[in-house]
């Protein structure tokens, strides 16, 4: 973070130190969460791909672990609110953690949604679709990754590539219902397994959601701008 940036000029150099590394440590726990709600998703991926149900244990662990974090940043957020009454870019960035630490524990959820998925799939006869999910989740992981590091970086202008990467992972996910649609009419057989790949595409979409959420928050810290709501053209 870039101090003579991100950080209100305080009364005294003691006070001061001590909100600083309050803010250092708000960034570095939730680089750490985000880290973790990452790697869910990537094996909540995996445990669907190849029905391996350790893979899916541990997406849950990591899905409580993110519980626990997302109580603990909040409460940081909190008493940094109370410790002082900061100004411009800082409340700004209390802000964009609090709402980005949401964000990322809704995309550990995502993963569980995906991980009982794959449960479902041990039981079934194994069927290859006419669809690329690894691709729509490397994308989506893409776009994570994105948010993440103009995030770590208080990179605006990475943040805005992530809202535009929402458009493509949108038309994977139409085109994976429209052809599992037509597969269900088409082949019976594959109801439970075409509808376990549409419940997997939407939660990715739901992923590219959040990712986009915290790219718009990381511009909302760095440059002030709102581009909620369709708004990011003009900020583009």
């Amino acid at each position: 973070m870039n101090h003579e940036v991100a950080v209100t000029r305080l009364e005294t150099p003691m006070t001061r130190s001590r909100f600083q590394s309050g803010l250092d440590e708000l960034k570095d726990r939730l680089t750490e969460m985000s880290i973790s709600a990452e790697r869910s998703i990537e094996l909540g991926i995996e445990a669907y791909l190849t029905r391996d149900s350790r893979i899916a244990d541990e997406v849950f662990k990591l899905e409580r672990e993110t519980n626990s974090a997302e109580r603990e940043i909040d409460q940081l957020a909190i008493d940094l609110l109370a410790m002082q009454q900061p100004m411009a870019i800082d409340l700004r960035f209390i802000t964009a953690c609090m709402k980005i630490n949401a964000d990322l524990e809704r995309v550990a959820d995502q993963a569980v949604n995906i991980a009982e998925c794959a449960l479902a799939e041990i039981n079934l006869p194994k069927m290859k679709l006419p669809v690329d999910l690894g691709r729509m989740a490397t994308t989506v992981a893409g776009m994570i990754r994105r948010a993440l590091d103009s995030f770590i970086d208080a990179n605006a202008e990475l943040a805005e590539a992530v809202l535009i990467m929402d458009d493509a992972v949108d038309r994977m996910n139409k085109d994976i219902f429209v052809s599992m649609a037509s597969l269900m009419r088409s082949n019976p057989q594959s109801v439970d397994q075409a509808l376990n790949a549409v419940v997997v595409a939407r939660n990715l979409e739901r992923v590219a959601d959040h990712a986009t959420n915290i790219a718009e928050d990381v511009i909302f810290w760095v440059e002030g701008k709102d581009v909620r709501h369709g708004a990011a053209k003009e900020a583009v």
